[in-house]
């Protein structure tokens, strides 16, 4: 059979554009609605360049792609891992070649849409040639605009040159059919769903929470997205959630990209690893991801994928083995023959593209990119973290010059232990008595998401790795500066009011209450240098505070 080679889209390496400034560009825009509609509609299912096939990849139907299996096979059980390595140090790399397979058949299909354009057609074909995968960066903005959320139909410029009013493919996709290998309550919904409020097969996305729930998770996420580009320096730490982070009191990538997926889903599609490739802004997200390796690599120059044992396995790659850099990116082939490795991938121009913050840079002088990045970094999402600074913020008394405390919440929770996506949540103040008013309390200040198969019950392997044990970090300073009214973050302040105010509630994604025996949470300060010429802080020794949460339900083991 002839495979599918992941060669990147054509026309060089231009920019992935925030979708924000995507939507904004009318010929990009008209094409990628018109592509994704293709990708949706002008094969079947179970053709393999199908938006349902693509999607498929990451999770359910659990069926190989382009023949991409193993020889001896893994247990067949193991197919309900799916091909996606999650709690393992090729999460970020894995997703890489995914994105470009995506972008790679989404561009197919715009040639294909600018073609039949009958005016202006140059210029339209010119676009068809440098169009790329947009990406949604929620570090920035953490609610996407009305078309990827909200508008059942979106204006473009159509093949006569004319507007026109069309179905809009990023609100959500349309099975034909619904696969007979989905579980409940995905067997009952015809589309995708964002955050609904039930199981009921009319059902439809709830923007109004979803909104809601973004808006009041901005803060957090824009945190934890500065201190992990700047303050993780391994890529074990970077690259995925389980424990042993290495020192770093920051949350890794993996860790950020599950908050996206549970706050966006909810009880959906997004929120399970088994169906959130169905839903147009999966790609959205994940190019995003992509996009912080990118920025997290020129950081860090020379710090790329190293050896461990794959603990959860996939498909294709049984669990207890070590992966490394040349470990197969299956089902994404290179040749007829061959997969792609994480050695192969650091260069995105490989793969067709770049992001913007690279134009102009001399990417063979990584001490220049590095400086360069940094800038960018601090202008995107410094003021999450440096606007705390004394150095910056003067009412912040009682911290010497230049040093702030950086108050995380360490997170330790078996992964698989309630068979579902769950989170963590923290407040400081009062927690709502109603836990579906959680997500949007003021008094929320951050949360640790892990997400997870529903159908791990059916998965030998995920039983066989019941004991995975995941790690993250909630930062806890904005919110003792905001609601503590503390004017300072000294210990000898904050930890008695985080004695007396810090909550946390252990909540499925319908909101109900839930207990995790495993789960413990311990408090770390962090004294964070800023000397003169710096661009980031710098961290110390983190100092454990356990008797702030010792002898609480989930609390430190440790008195």
């Amino acid at each position: 059979m002839s495979r599918l080679v992941i060669s990147g889209a054509g026309g060089g390496a231009p920019n992935r554009l925030e979708i924000n400034d995507f939507i904004k560009h009318d010929k990009y825009f008209s094409l990628y609605v018109q592509a994704l509609q293709l990708m949706y509609t002008e094969r079947q299912q179970s053709d393999a360049q199908s938006f349902f096939q693509v999607g498929g990849i990451h999770g359910l139907p659990y069926t190989p792609w382009e023949g991409a299996t193993v020889d001896p096979p893994v247990n067949a059980d193991n197919q309900w891992a799916g091909y996606c390595f999650h709690s393992s140090v090729l999460f970020p790399t894995w997703h890489r070649p995914y994105m470009a397979l995506f972008e790679q058949i989404l561009w197919t299909r715009a040639q294909e849409v600018a073609a039949t354009y009958t005016v202006d057609q140059a210029n339209w074909k010119a676009a068809a040639t440098t169009i790329r995968q947009p990406y949604w960066d929620w570090a920035k903005d953490s609610v996407p605009p009305p078309e990827v959320i909200s508008l059942l139909q979106v204006t473009i410029t159509g093949p006569d040159g004319k507007s026109k009013l069309v179905d809009n493919p990023l609100y959500q996709y349309r099975f034909h059919p619904i696969d007979p290998s989905f579980p409940t309550p995905f067997n009952n919904w015809p589309t995708t769903l964002r955050r609904p409020k039930t199981q009921s097969p009319t059902e439809g996305d709830n923007v109004a929470e979803l909104v809601a729930v973004l808006k009041n998770a901005q803060s957090n996420i824009r945190s934890n997205t500065f201190n992990m580009l700047t303050r993780v320096n391994t890529w074990p730490a970077f690259s995925n959630s389980t424990a042993g982070d290495g020192g770093s009191t920051s949350n890794s990538l993996e860790a950020i990209h599950n908050s996206i997926h549970n706050l966006v889903g909810g009880i959906g599609h997004m929120g399970d690893t088994g169906t959130a490739g169905f839903d147009p802004i999966f790609y959205l997200h994940h190019t995003n991801v992509d996009r912080m390796l990118s920025l997290w690599a020129a950081l860090h120059p020379g710090v790329w994928v190293t050896e461990e044992v794959c603990e959860e396995g996939t498909f294709t790659t049984p669990a207890g083995l070590p992966v490394d850099d040349n470990t197969h990116l299956t089902p994404f082939y290179n040749s007829q023959e061959t997969f792609w490795a994480s050695a192969g991938i650091a260069d995105t121009a490989k793969l067709g593209y770049t992001y913007p913050e690279f134009n102009g840079l001399d990417m063979a002088n990584p001490a220049a990119v590095q400086k360069a990045i940094a800038a960018i970094v601090v202008g995107l999402y410094g003021d999450a973290v440096l606007g705390l600074l004394p150095a910056k913020a003067s009412t912040i008394a009682g911290t010497a010059a230049g040093q702030l405390w950086d108050w995380t919440a360490r997170v330790k929770v078996k992964k698989f232990e309630i068979g579902t996506s769950f989170s963590i949540l923290f407040f400081l103040g009062s927690v709502p008595e109603n836990p579906k008013e959680y997500l949007v309390s003021p008094n929320l200040v951050g949360a640790h998401h892990e997400f997870v198969n529903s159908s791990s019950e059916r998965c030998a392997n995920c039983k066989v790795q019941e004991d995975v044990v995941n790690e993250g970090f909630v930062h806890l300073d904005g919110g003792i500066l905001d609601l503590g009214n503390l004017f300072t973050l000294d210990p000898d302040k904050v930890e008695p009011y985080l004695k007396k105010e810090l909550h946390w509630r252990a909540v499925r994604l319908d909101s109900s209450p839930v207990e995790i025996p495993s789960l413990e949470v311990t408090i770390f300060a962090t004294p964070l240098s800023y000397p003169h010429g710096s661009l980031f802080p710098i961290g110390g020794k983190a100092r454990r505070h356990n008797t702030i949460t010792h002898g609480r339900t989930g609390g430190s083991h440790d008195a």
